[in-house]
């Protein structure tokens, strides 16, 4: 049997095939009518599972990726997030709960309260899930580190943002409306560009193959320093006063797993 979201999945394929609608149409149509629609179906927090209870220091780290998906390049934050579950001995502790669209750990590391999140929402709606959780986990989004693909950084590298515009990647985008700022920091996997006449879609949507593999392997476990560094910071890596409100230039660190370099690179 098919789970929901490969059934969402192969719906908006067929609809898109049917009715020839253009992707940039069906993106823009997700984002501006089901993003709002499904923010605005209320939820309740004394039946929403696990909570957090005391004073210490809050922080949550989302895979964004499409669920049932697993393996894709699309989905690759979601891998990282499980390496990272797996880094802290709780991989066995992921809890589904409906009332954030996806699955949850509650975890403490080092005297802060952490949250870790797999939404079971398609990508383009994965801030549904962002938003919600950090509601009811109260957590402010600065304090929130969003983990997914990147096409502009080739398979072997990965980087840090913190914060500023999507740049076209459409769950980034989802988090950025529905947390209504884009002050959450992001940790970009390379998985680079298509080649020949292969489609983005096709190619995000793809797997890795067994060499592509071993390279996303060692990815996976140098950006473990990059999430423990994120997770132990005692200051937030920006604040409300940084997002959309001021286009001041920002700083990304690029790392290549492959040579261990590190690049400073100025993005707006």
């Amino acid at each position: 049997m098919m789970s929901n979201a490969t059934v969402q999945v192969k719906v908006w394929a067929v609809l898109t095939q049917s009715f020839k609608l253009p992707m940039a149409f069906v993106r823009w149509m997700i984002t501006k009518l089901v993003n709002p629609l499904l923010m605005s179906i209320p939820s309740s927090r004394k039946m929403a599972g696990e909570v957090i209870v005391g004073k210490n220091r809050r922080k949550m780290v989302v895979g964004l990726g499409n669920p049932g998906m697993h393996g894709s390049r699309h989905s690759v934050g979601m891998a990282v997030l499980t390496k990272l579950a797996e880094h802290l001995g709780v991989s066995d502790s992921w809890r589904s709960d409906r009332h954030v669209s996806g699955e949850v750990i509650v975890t403490e590391h080092q005297s802060i309260n952490l949250v870790l999140l797999r939404p079971k929402l398609l990508m383009n709606v994965n801030g549904v899930s962002v938003a919600k959780a950090a509601s009811k986990f109260s957590i402010q989004p600065e304090n929130i580190l969003l983990i997914h693909d990147e096409l502009d950084k080739p398979l072997g590298k990965f980087g840090i943002k913190h914060g500023g515009s999507a740049r076209g990647h459409n769950g980034v985008r989802s988090c950025v409306d529905c947390l209504q700022t884009d002050v959450t920091p992001r940790l970009r996997i390379g998985i680079g560009r298509p080649t020949g006449k292969t489609s983005v879609d096709r190619h995000v949507l793809g797997r890795f193959s067994q060499e592509e593999q071993k390279v996303l392997d060692s990815v996976m476990q140098q950006s473990l320093d990059v999430l423990l560094t994120f997770i132990r910071d005692s200051q937030p890596q920006s604040s409300p006063a940084e997002g959309s409100k001021t286009p001041r230039k920002r700083k990304e660190r690029t790392l290549s797993s492959q040579q261990g370099t590190t690049t400073e690179q100025n993005q707006n």
